[in-house]
Protein backbone atom coordinates (compact mmCIF):
# COMPACT_ATOMS: atom_id res chain seq x y z
CA UNK A 1 0.00 0.00 0.00
CA UNK A 2 3.10 2.22 0.73
CA UNK A 3 3.88 1.96 -3.06
CA UNK A 4 0.07 2.85 -3.99
CA UNK A 5 0.04 6.07 -2.16
CA UNK A 6 3.66 7.05 -3.39
CA UNK A 7 1.75 6.84 -6.72
CA UNK A 8 -0.68 9.18 -6.16
CA UNK A 9 2.25 11.40 -4.53
CA UNK A 10 1.42 10.82 -0.80
CA UNK A 11 5.05 9.73 0.46
CA UNK A 12 4.70 6.59 2.46
CA UNK A 13 7.06 6.26 5.60
CA UNK A 14 7.61 2.77 6.95
CA UNK A 15 9.00 2.33 10.51
CA UNK A 16 10.39 -1.03 12.22
CA UNK A 17 10.41 -1.66 16.14
CA UNK A 18 12.64 -3.98 17.63
CA UNK A 19 13.04 -4.97 21.16
CA UNK A 20 15.19 -7.65 22.63
CA UNK A 21 16.94 -7.98 19.14
CA UNK A 22 13.76 -9.22 17.46
CA UNK A 23 11.24 -6.90 15.43
CA UNK A 24 7.89 -6.48 17.89
CA UNK A 25 6.39 -3.41 15.82
CA UNK A 26 5.48 -2.27 12.68
CA UNK A 27 4.31 1.09 11.84
CA UNK A 28 3.11 2.23 8.24
CA UNK A 29 2.30 6.52 7.53
CA UNK A 30 1.65 8.49 4.43
CA UNK A 31 1.55 12.00 3.65
CA UNK A 32 -2.22 13.61 3.42
CA UNK A 33 -2.50 17.11 2.08
CA UNK A 34 -5.87 17.28 3.33
CA UNK A 35 -8.01 20.74 3.32
CA UNK A 36 -8.42 20.34 7.20
CA UNK A 37 -4.45 20.36 7.36
CA UNK A 38 -1.85 18.83 5.86
CA UNK A 39 -0.35 15.67 7.84
CA UNK A 40 0.65 12.04 8.41
CA UNK A 41 -2.01 9.33 8.57
CA UNK A 42 -1.00 6.05 10.04
CA UNK A 43 -4.04 3.88 8.94
CA UNK A 44 -4.86 0.42 10.82
CA UNK A 45 -1.29 0.82 12.97
CA UNK A 46 0.95 0.92 14.05
CA UNK A 47 0.69 -2.99 14.48
CA UNK A 48 2.21 -4.77 17.76
CA UNK A 49 3.30 -7.99 18.53
CA UNK A 50 -0.17 -9.41 20.07
CA UNK A 51 2.22 -10.52 23.04
CA UNK A 52 3.59 -7.55 23.64
CA UNK A 53 3.01 -6.45 27.48
CA UNK A 54 1.61 -2.78 28.34
CA UNK A 55 4.99 -1.47 28.92
CA UNK A 56 6.83 -2.79 25.97
CA UNK A 57 3.67 -1.48 23.82
CA UNK A 58 4.05 2.01 25.24
CA UNK A 59 7.86 1.85 24.37
CA UNK A 60 6.85 0.90 20.78
CA UNK A 61 4.78 3.70 20.13
CA UNK A 62 6.31 5.93 21.93
CA UNK A 63 9.78 5.62 19.41
CA UNK A 64 7.02 5.68 16.47
CA UNK A 65 5.77 9.17 17.53
CA UNK A 66 8.96 10.57 18.34
CA UNK A 67 10.21 9.62 14.83
CA UNK A 68 6.54 10.55 12.76
CA UNK A 69 7.03 14.05 14.94
CA UNK A 70 10.40 15.05 13.12
CA UNK A 71 8.99 14.07 10.17
CA UNK A 72 5.88 16.13 10.50
CA UNK A 73 8.51 18.90 11.01
CA UNK A 74 10.47 17.62 8.24
CA UNK A 75 7.18 17.68 6.01
CA UNK A 76 5.35 20.91 7.17
CA UNK A 77 2.84 18.64 8.52
CA UNK A 78 0.42 20.35 11.04
CA UNK A 79 -0.53 16.81 13.13
CA UNK A 80 -0.92 12.93 12.76
CA UNK A 81 -3.72 10.89 12.93
CA UNK A 82 -3.18 7.54 14.30
CA UNK A 83 -6.16 4.63 13.60
CA UNK A 84 -4.71 1.64 15.13
CA UNK A 85 -7.26 -1.52 14.61
CA UNK A 86 -6.52 -2.38 18.52
CA UNK A 87 -9.25 -3.90 20.59
CA UNK A 88 -10.56 -0.96 22.75
CA UNK A 89 -8.38 -0.04 26.06
CA UNK A 90 -5.97 -2.82 24.89
CA UNK A 91 -3.24 -0.15 24.94
CA UNK A 92 -4.44 2.46 26.93
CA UNK A 93 -1.21 3.15 28.52
CA UNK A 94 1.08 2.95 24.62
CA UNK A 95 -2.36 5.26 23.65
CA UNK A 96 -1.66 7.75 26.84
CA UNK A 97 2.25 7.50 26.22
CA UNK A 98 2.12 8.94 22.62
CA UNK A 99 -0.26 11.93 24.16
CA UNK A 100 -2.90 11.64 21.57
CA UNK A 101 -6.40 12.92 21.65
CA UNK A 102 -9.47 10.96 20.77
CA UNK A 103 -10.67 12.03 17.01
CA UNK A 104 -14.28 13.62 16.65
CA UNK A 105 -14.67 10.77 14.58
CA UNK A 106 -13.54 7.36 12.62
CA UNK A 107 -11.48 7.54 9.60
CA UNK A 108 -11.74 4.23 9.19
CA UNK A 109 -13.59 1.24 10.04
CA UNK A 110 -14.09 0.35 13.16
CA UNK A 111 -16.48 -2.77 13.29
CA UNK A 112 -15.89 -5.23 10.40
CA UNK A 113 -18.08 -7.94 9.49
CA UNK A 114 -16.28 -11.80 9.05
CA UNK A 115 -17.43 -14.60 7.03
CA UNK A 116 -15.95 -17.44 8.13
CA UNK A 117 -15.15 -19.93 5.00
CA UNK A 118 -13.87 -22.82 7.48
CA UNK A 119 -15.32 -24.96 10.05
CA UNK A 120 -13.38 -26.88 12.04
CA UNK A 121 -10.30 -26.83 10.08
CA UNK A 122 -12.41 -27.77 7.09
CA UNK A 123 -13.81 -25.64 4.25
CA UNK A 124 -17.53 -24.70 4.53
CA UNK A 125 -19.41 -25.57 1.60
CA UNK A 126 -21.58 -23.17 -0.75
CA UNK A 127 -24.64 -24.91 0.64
CA UNK A 128 -24.06 -24.37 4.20
CA UNK A 129 -23.09 -21.19 3.64
CA UNK A 130 -26.35 -19.91 1.67
CA UNK A 131 -28.30 -21.35 4.10
CA UNK A 132 -27.00 -19.74 7.10
CA UNK A 133 -27.46 -16.08 4.84
CA UNK A 134 -30.62 -13.59 5.72
CA UNK A 135 -33.76 -14.89 3.57
CA UNK A 136 -33.79 -12.20 1.72
CA UNK A 137 -30.48 -12.02 0.62
CA UNK A 138 -30.26 -15.84 -0.86
CA UNK A 139 -33.68 -15.09 -2.60
CA UNK A 140 -31.97 -11.76 -4.28
CA UNK A 141 -28.80 -13.99 -5.06
CA UNK A 142 -31.26 -16.21 -6.76
CA UNK A 143 -33.56 -13.20 -8.42
CA UNK A 144 -30.00 -11.85 -10.13
CA UNK A 145 -29.03 -15.07 -11.59
CA UNK A 146 -32.83 -15.81 -13.18
CA UNK A 147 -32.53 -12.24 -14.44
CA UNK A 148 -29.87 -12.93 -16.26
CA UNK A 149 -27.30 -11.36 -15.03
CA UNK A 150 -23.42 -12.52 -15.26
CA UNK A 151 -20.67 -11.97 -12.79
CA UNK A 152 -16.93 -12.37 -14.03
CA UNK A 153 -13.94 -11.92 -12.76
CA UNK A 154 -12.10 -9.32 -15.00
CA UNK A 155 -8.72 -10.76 -16.61
CA UNK A 156 -7.71 -7.07 -17.88
CA UNK A 157 -8.36 -5.20 -15.01
CA UNK A 158 -6.21 -2.43 -15.66
CA UNK A 159 -8.22 -1.95 -18.82
CA UNK A 160 -11.44 -2.91 -17.64
CA UNK A 161 -11.09 -0.29 -14.60
CA UNK A 162 -13.14 2.41 -16.74
CA UNK A 163 -16.52 0.41 -15.87
CA UNK A 164 -15.64 0.86 -12.11
CA UNK A 165 -14.56 3.99 -12.24
CA UNK A 166 -17.55 5.11 -13.91
CA UNK A 167 -20.05 3.49 -11.60
CA UNK A 168 -17.64 4.39 -8.27
CA UNK A 169 -18.93 8.14 -9.31
CA UNK A 170 -22.55 7.36 -10.07
CA UNK A 171 -22.56 5.95 -6.66
CA UNK A 172 -20.57 8.67 -5.14
CA UNK A 173 -22.99 11.35 -6.09
CA UNK A 174 -25.87 9.21 -5.20
CA UNK A 175 -24.59 8.68 -1.54
CA UNK A 176 -22.40 12.20 -1.26
CA UNK A 177 -19.47 11.01 0.28
CA UNK A 178 -16.01 11.67 -0.41
CA UNK A 179 -14.68 9.36 -2.44
CA UNK A 180 -11.30 7.72 -3.19
CA UNK A 181 -9.33 9.53 -6.01
CA UNK A 182 -9.23 7.38 -9.38
CA UNK A 183 -5.77 7.39 -9.29
CA UNK A 184 -5.80 5.65 -6.07
CA UNK A 185 -8.19 2.94 -7.09
CA UNK A 186 -6.03 2.67 -10.68
CA UNK A 187 -2.85 2.18 -8.58
CA UNK A 188 -4.24 -0.13 -6.19
CA UNK A 189 -5.61 -2.68 -8.87
CA UNK A 190 -1.96 -2.01 -10.67
CA UNK A 191 -0.21 -2.86 -7.91
CA UNK A 192 -1.73 -6.10 -6.19
CA UNK A 193 -3.34 -7.59 -9.12
CA UNK A 194 0.15 -8.47 -11.07
CA UNK A 195 0.99 -9.94 -7.29
CA UNK A 196 -2.85 -12.06 -7.99
CA UNK A 197 -3.50 -10.37 -4.72
CA UNK A 198 -6.23 -8.31 -6.40
CA UNK A 199 -9.50 -9.09 -8.55
CA UNK A 200 -11.98 -6.63 -10.18
CA UNK A 201 -15.41 -8.55 -10.44
CA UNK A 202 -17.62 -6.90 -13.31
CA UNK A 203 -21.82 -8.08 -13.59
CA UNK A 204 -23.23 -7.54 -16.62
CA UNK A 205 -26.84 -7.02 -17.14
CA UNK A 206 -27.99 -7.14 -20.85
CA UNK A 207 -24.33 -6.12 -22.30
CA UNK A 208 -23.77 -3.43 -19.56
CA UNK A 209 -21.78 -3.72 -16.68
CA UNK A 210 -24.01 -2.18 -13.90
CA UNK A 211 -22.05 -3.03 -11.29
CA UNK A 212 -18.46 -3.82 -9.87
CA UNK A 213 -15.95 -4.17 -6.87
CA UNK A 214 -12.41 -4.59 -5.92
CA UNK A 215 -11.93 -7.05 -3.71
CA UNK A 216 -7.99 -8.08 -2.00
CA UNK A 217 -7.05 -11.42 -1.25
CA UNK A 218 -3.66 -13.06 0.31
CA UNK A 219 -2.55 -14.53 3.78
CA UNK A 220 -6.03 -17.04 3.50
CA UNK A 221 -8.36 -13.66 3.26
CA UNK A 222 -10.51 -12.00 0.69
CA UNK A 223 -11.31 -8.49 1.58
CA UNK A 224 -14.24 -6.35 -0.17
CA UNK A 225 -12.98 -2.96 -0.60
CA UNK A 226 -14.42 -1.39 -3.19
CA UNK A 227 -18.17 -1.57 -4.60
CA UNK A 228 -20.07 0.42 -7.03
CA UNK A 229 -23.52 0.45 -9.13
CA UNK A 230 -25.47 2.30 -11.71
CA UNK A 231 -28.41 4.28 -10.97
CA UNK A 232 -30.73 2.89 -13.49
CA UNK A 233 -30.90 -0.43 -12.58
CA UNK A 234 -30.75 -0.21 -8.92
CA UNK A 235 -34.23 -2.84 -8.71
CA UNK A 236 -31.77 -5.69 -10.76
CA UNK A 237 -29.65 -6.98 -7.49
CA UNK A 238 -26.45 -7.49 -9.44
CA UNK A 239 -24.18 -6.52 -5.78
CA UNK A 240 -25.37 -9.54 -4.50
CA UNK A 241 -24.77 -12.03 -7.21
CA UNK A 242 -21.05 -10.38 -7.36
CA UNK A 243 -20.60 -10.93 -3.64
CA UNK A 244 -21.72 -14.29 -3.77
CA UNK A 245 -19.53 -15.05 -6.51
CA UNK A 246 -16.68 -13.61 -4.69
CA UNK A 247 -17.08 -15.52 -1.67
CA UNK A 248 -17.54 -19.18 -3.98
CA UNK A 249 -14.29 -17.68 -5.50
CA UNK A 250 -12.75 -17.11 -1.85
CA UNK A 251 -13.63 -21.04 -1.25
CA UNK A 252 -12.17 -22.52 -4.13
CA UNK A 253 -8.52 -20.67 -3.54
CA UNK A 254 -8.70 -22.35 0.04
CA UNK A 255 -9.33 -18.73 2.03
CA UNK A 256 -10.26 -18.95 5.64
CA UNK A 257 -11.93 -15.51 5.88
CA UNK A 258 -14.37 -13.54 4.15
CA UNK A 259 -14.11 -10.10 5.14
CA UNK A 260 -16.76 -7.55 4.57
CA UNK A 261 -15.15 -4.79 6.28
CA UNK A 262 -16.63 -1.91 7.64
CA UNK A 263 -20.32 -1.64 9.29
CA UNK A 264 -22.10 0.18 11.42
CA UNK A 265 -22.22 -0.88 15.29
CA UNK A 266 -24.86 -3.46 16.33
CA UNK A 267 -25.68 -4.03 19.69
CA UNK A 268 -24.34 -6.28 22.28
CA UNK A 269 -27.39 -8.62 22.62
CA UNK A 270 -26.93 -8.94 18.51
CA UNK A 271 -23.41 -8.93 18.92
CA UNK A 272 -23.40 -12.36 21.32
CA UNK A 273 -25.68 -13.98 19.52
CA UNK A 274 -24.89 -17.53 17.23
CA UNK A 275 -24.65 -17.00 13.35
CA UNK A 276 -27.85 -19.03 13.40
CA UNK A 277 -29.62 -16.88 15.92
CA UNK A 278 -28.61 -13.97 14.09
CA UNK A 279 -29.71 -14.76 10.74
CA UNK A 280 -33.13 -16.21 12.04
CA UNK A 281 -33.54 -12.26 13.52
CA UNK A 282 -31.61 -10.02 10.40
CA UNK A 283 -34.74 -9.40 8.93
CA UNK A 284 -36.85 -8.39 11.21
CA UNK A 285 -34.56 -7.26 14.09
CA UNK A 286 -34.27 -3.18 14.50
CA UNK A 287 -31.51 -3.98 16.51
CA UNK A 288 -29.11 -4.68 13.49
CA UNK A 289 -30.78 -1.29 11.86
CA UNK A 290 -27.07 1.21 11.90
CA UNK A 291 -26.96 4.37 13.58
CA UNK A 292 -28.64 6.53 10.93
CA UNK A 293 -26.48 8.90 11.42
CA UNK A 294 -23.35 6.29 10.84
CA UNK A 295 -21.22 6.39 7.54
CA UNK A 296 -21.64 2.51 7.38
CA UNK A 297 -25.37 2.62 8.09
CA UNK A 298 -26.23 2.26 4.44
CA UNK A 299 -24.46 -0.92 4.03
CA UNK A 300 -24.66 -2.59 7.31
CA UNK A 301 -27.88 -4.30 6.47
CA UNK A 302 -26.62 -6.01 3.43
CA UNK A 303 -23.49 -7.05 4.28
CA UNK A 304 -24.65 -8.81 7.63
CA UNK A 305 -27.29 -10.53 5.45
CA UNK A 306 -24.55 -13.09 4.16
CA UNK A 307 -24.43 -14.25 7.45
CA UNK A 308 -20.85 -14.07 9.81
CA UNK A 309 -20.32 -11.91 12.92
CA UNK A 310 -18.44 -8.75 13.80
Amino acid sequence: MGDVYGDIGQKPIRLVAELHGTVQGICFAHLVAARRGKHLSVPYGPVLNTHANEHDAALMVQGFVATLKRETESLGCSFIRMSPFWLQGRHSQAEEAAGSVRSPMHLLAEHVWILPLQENGKARTEEKILMDMRKTTRNLIRRAEKDGVIVSASQNPNTDMKHFLRLHEETRKRHGFTAYSDAFFAAQVQHFSKKNQCTLYLAEYQGRVISASIHMHAFGETSYHHGASDNAHSKIPASYLLQWTAIKDALKRGDRIYNFWGIAPISDELRAMSDEQKNHRVAQSSKLKAQSSHPFAGVTLFKTGFGGHV
